[in-house]
């Protein structure tokens, strides 16, 4: 299971929002490229970014700070989410060296959508499927619909999706802890790998994740935590691969 550090980009900083509202913003940064280079050296694996202006207008906006960072680091696994609703936008994001592309808003108003990309760029394609009260929200939260996660993971198992992206709203931002329980629903329902999103405080919350791991738990997303200091990185991944060679040797 991989920790990811996240780093959410809101006019060309970095910054951390709570429960997805632009009005209630934290800064940590402005160089992106030097705060990935801050978690790169504590070991991370991939970096989970987010143009949170992006989301909100439905089009690229901070696309200039996420070429820079996958320029600096080519060999690093990036995945990106926020405004991607066109093909032209993923194909300029890979071309740009991102490994991975998140589609949350037009994954769930345009379905087919996903099926016309991941034959374009197949394996390169992630779903975001962010939920209140199990419920999918879409505009960058501003609006819920009236679909289950797991029915909607469900109908993207087969349509070559690599994998979700599950943020549960209700604690995204807030330290109160991850929803493993919905998390592991929607990989055992979903048929797809899960990362999980949204709550991890502390490395109690890693190791909840990382326990369940061999479920179907790809890897978690953590922003708040590891820029307050709740949560090391590298610490937290050493816990991931001693469970996963646990897991490798009871297999």
């Amino acid at each position: 299971m991989l920790v990811i550090p996240a780093i959410d980009l809101k006019d060309g900083q970095c910054v951390r929002l709570k429960q997805g509202r632009m009005d209630d913003a934290t800064r940590y940064g402005d160089d992106p490229v030097a705060m990935a280079a801050r978690w790169v050296e504590t070991g991370a694996r991939r970096l989970h970014l987010v143009d949170l202006n992006g989301a909100f207008e439905g089009k690229p906006v901070n696309g200039e700070a996420v070429t820079a960072i996958a320029r600096a680091y080519p060999d690093l696994p990036i995945q990106i989410g926020g405004g991607i609703r066109s093909a032209a936008t993923i194909e300029h994001y890979l071309a740009a060296g991102v490994s991975y592309v998140i589609i949350g808003t037009q994954a769930v108003k345009q379905p087919a959508f996903i099926g016309e990309v991941c034959r374009l760029f197949e394996g390169h394609v992630i779903v975001g499927l962010d939920a209140r009260d199990g419920f999918v929200a879409t505009d960058g939260w501003a609006e819920v619909s009236s679909l289950k996660a797991t029915e909607l993971a469900k109908r993207f198992a087969d349509a070559g999706v690599s994998s979700i992206v599950y943020t549960d709203i209700a604690r995204d931002g807030m330290m109160q802890g991850v929803n493993v329980d919905a998390t592991v629903e929607l990989a055992r329902e979903g048929g797809l790998p899960v990362i999980a999103s949204g709550g991890v405080t502390d490395i109690d919350d890693i190791r909840q994740l990382a326990r369940v791991a061999d479920q179907g738990i790809l890897g978690a997303i953590t922003g708040r935590a590891i820029y307050e200091g709740s949560l090391d990185v590298a610490e937290a991944q050493r816990l991931c691969d001693e469970f996963t060679a646990k897991d490798q040797r009871e297999g």
